[in-house]
C-alpha cells in the first residue's frame, strides 16, 4: 500500500491541475418536447374516433402489386378514414362541429404499433360527449410563418369565413373558439387554402356552388360566422360538404366540350348533360384540363352515387343558389356527401340502421353533374345513408410472397 500511495502522490504532483468543471444550479427552461427526437410518424384516425401514431419506419417499402401491411386493428364495422404523415413536432389542429379548435403536437398522440387500436380522441382532448371532429389539420410550417397561410371554414347554414392561420397559434389546453356558431348550426369543414384555390359547397337539396377563395375577405376576428357562401332556398336545407379544389379558368364552351369528351373516355352516357352546343377543344387543352381536374364523388341518401369532374362545376361568385349537383327530381333523396376522391380510393357508407358497405371508387360510374347516380348501396325501406367516409388505407394482412421488401 505504501508503494501505491507513493506512486499516486507522485502522479498528483506531476499532473495535478485545479478542477475545471463547475456544478451549479441551472436556471434555464426545458420541457418534454426538447427531449423528443424529430421523427416522421404515420397518424391514423378511424371512423369511430380512435387515433394513434406509428413510426413511418414500421411501414416498410414494398414493390408495386403487393397486398400491403395491416395498418390498424379495428372493430369489424370501423375503418381508417384519415391517414397522413407528420413529424413528431408537427402541430395538429382539431376542429369540432361545435366550432372549437384544439392543438396538439404529434408526439403527444398515443404511440402504437401497426396493428394497435389507438385511443379515443375524446380521452385525449376535452371534447364533450356527442360532439364530432369536423377536421384534423397538420401544419408543418413554423408558427412564425402562420400569418402567411389562410384557413377557410364552412357551416351548415351556408356561411364561409377565411382567417389567417396565425389566429390559432395560441390555443390553450381546454381549446379555443374557432367560430362562434348560432344554435343549431355546425361547422362542416376547415381547410388550409391559397389564393389559387376554389371553395366548393354542396347542399342536401342538390345544389353546388364554386367560387375563388379571394371572394371571401380575410377576417380579423374569430367570433364572426363569416359571409354567405351559398343561398339556401329550401326550408331545412343545409350544407353537407365543403371542399378546397384547384382553380382553373375555362370558358363555358370549353367546359361542355371537355365534359363530353371526358364522359366518352369513361364510357358514360350523356344523361343530364348540358344542352349547350359543345365547342371544339384541342388535345393540348384537353390534357391541360385533365391534369387540373379533381374527381368529385357525390352520394345521395337512398344509396345512389356518381363520380363527376370538377370542370363540370362552373366558377361563379359566392352567395348565389349554385347549380345542380344531381338530377332535378332528386330520385336518390337528399345528398349526404360530395367531396374530391382519387380513382384508387375506397369509400365506406353507413346507414341509419347500422349497416355499412365498403366499395372502390373505380366501381362507381362517371356521370355528368346534372345526372342521377347509380346504385352504390341497396338501402332497405325507411333506411337511408347517413355518412360517407373515404378510406385512407386497406387493412390487408401482410403477405410475404407478394409483398416483397425493396
Amino acid at each position: 500500500m505504501a508503494i501505491i500511495s507513493g506512486e499516486l502522490t507522485e502522479v498528483k504532483e506531476k499532473y495535478g491541475v485545479p478542477r475545471r468543471t463547475q456544478i451549479v444550479d441551472w436556471s434555464g427552461d426545458m420541457d418534454d418536447e426538447d427531449l423528443i427526437e424529430r421523427e416522421d410518424m404515420v397518424v391514423t384516425v378511424t371512423q369511430s374516433g380512435y387515433i394513434k401514431r406509428t413510426p413511418l419506419a414500421d411501414f416498410r417499402a414494398q414493390k408495386r402489386g403487393g397486398k400491403g401491411l395491416s395498418g390498424m386493428s379495428t372493430k369489424q364495422e370501423d375503418v381508417v378514414t384519415t391517414l397522413f404523415v407528420a413529424n413528431t413536432h408537427t402541430q395538429l389542429l382539431f376542429f369540432t362541429t361545435e366550432g372549437m379548435v384544439y392543438k396538439l403536437k404529434t408526439w403527444r398522440l398515443p404511440q402504437g404499433g401497426r396493428t394497435a387500436k389507438g385511443k379515443a380522441i375524446i380521452n385525449i382532448l376535452p371534447i364533450p360527449q356527442g360532439v364530432g371532429v369536423a377536421a384534423i389539420m397538420p401544419v408543418d410550417a413554423p408558427e412564425a410563418d402562420w400569418n402567411d397561410l389562410q384557413i377557410v371554414f364552412a357551416t351548415t347554414q351556408g356561411s364561409v369565413r377565411r382567417n389567417a392561420l396565425s389566429d390559432f397559434t395560441n390555443v390553450m389546453r381546454n381549446g379555443k373558439i374557432a367560430m362562434d356558431l348560432p344554435e343549431g348550426v355546425e361547422l362542416v369543414n376547415a381547410r388550409i387554402c391559397g389564393p389559387d384555390d376554389d371553395i366548393m359547397l354542396v347542399t342536401a337539396s342538390g345544389r353546388a356552388i364554386r367560387f375563388p377563395t379571394t371572394e371571401v375577405r380575410v377576417f380579423k376576428g374569430r367570433k364572426s360566422t363569416g359571409v354567405r357562401g351559398i343561398k339556401l332556398v329550401r326550408e331545412g336545407d343545409k350544407v353537407v360538404s365543403m371542399a378546397v379544389i384547384r382553380h382553373f379558368e375555362a370558358s363555358s364552351e370549353e367546359r361542355v366540350a371537355y365534359a363530353k369528351m371526358r364522359r366518352a373516355l369513361a364510357g358514360a352516357d350523356d344523361e343530364g348533360a348540358e344542352d349547350d352546343v359543345a365547342g371544339d377543344i384541342s388535345t393540348e387543352r384537353f390534357e391541360e384540363m385533365q391534369a387540373a381536374e379533381d374527381l368529385i364523388l357525390t352520394i345521395a341518401a337512398q344509396g345512389s352515387g356518381k363520380i363527376g369532374s370538377s370542370h363540370d362545376y362552373p366558377v361563379r361568385g359566392r352567395g348565389g343558389m349554385g347549380v345542380q349537383a344531381m338530377d332535378k327530381a332528386m330520385r336518390g333523396g337528399d345528398l349526404v356527401a360530395s367531396f374530391p376522391v382519387e380513382i384508387e380510393d375506397q369509400i365506406m357508407l353507413a346507414t341509419s340502421t347500422g349497416q355499412s358497405i365498403r366499395c372502390p371508387v373505380k366501381g362507381i360510374s362517371f356521370r355528368s353533374r346534372a345526372a342521377g347516380g347509380v346504385k352504390v348501396f341497396d338501402t332497405a325501406k325507411r333506411e337511408v345513408v347517413v355518412s360517407v367516409a373515404r378510406i385512407a388505407e386497406s387493412n390487408e394482412d401482410e403477405d410475404e410472397n407478394s409483398a416483397t421488401e425493396e
